[in-house]
């Protein structure tokens, strides 16, 4: 018999879920988002679980206004790595066009819309777009996390 062996623990989970590309899609997301963090020991109402679903907020809003093609959905990937606090959020799209970057200053100040990568920008430690391999493109952020 052999001697026990020892595990090592996980340090990195990862949460994907299809959404329609619909806006109770992404309120659905923005809220399975907050629940997986929690599980997670990303406490609701903390700066870092705030932090994280403003970001998917604002991408699973974009995939929806920008990003939707009729009949295809949206898809969050979330991934927490626990060993270096940080949540990576990863929204993809179907929609050919590519993201465009925030200009600052861009547009009247009363507009209605159009800021949702400042945010984003102003929240995340860092964040991109990625081609996929098939139509579309993946928006992702990263956000700091202290995991409990």
């Amino acid at each position: 018999m052999s001697a026990p062996q020892a595990q090592e623990a996980v340090t990195v989970s990862v949460f994907v879920q299809r959404f329609s590309a619909t806006r109770r899609g992404a309120r659905l997301a923005r809220r399975l988002a907050a629940h997986r963090l929690d599980l997670w020991g990303v406490p609701y109402g903390s700066p870092a679980s705030d932090t994280v679903v403003l970001v998917v907020a604002e991408l699973a809003s974009n995939a929806v206004l920008h990003g939707r093609v009729p009949g295809r959905d949206f898809e969050l990937r979330l991934r927490c790595d626990r060993a270096s606090g940080v949540v990576r959020v990863e929204v993809a799209d179907t929609h050919p066009t590519p993201a465009k970057p925030p200009l600052p200053g861009a547009g009247p100040e009363d507009a209605d819309g159009g800021r949702g990568l400042l945010l984003v920008e102003a929240v995340a430690q860092r964040w991109g777009v990625d081609a996929r391999r098939r139509p579309g493109k993946t928006v992702w952020a990263e956000c700091a996390a202290s995991v409990g």
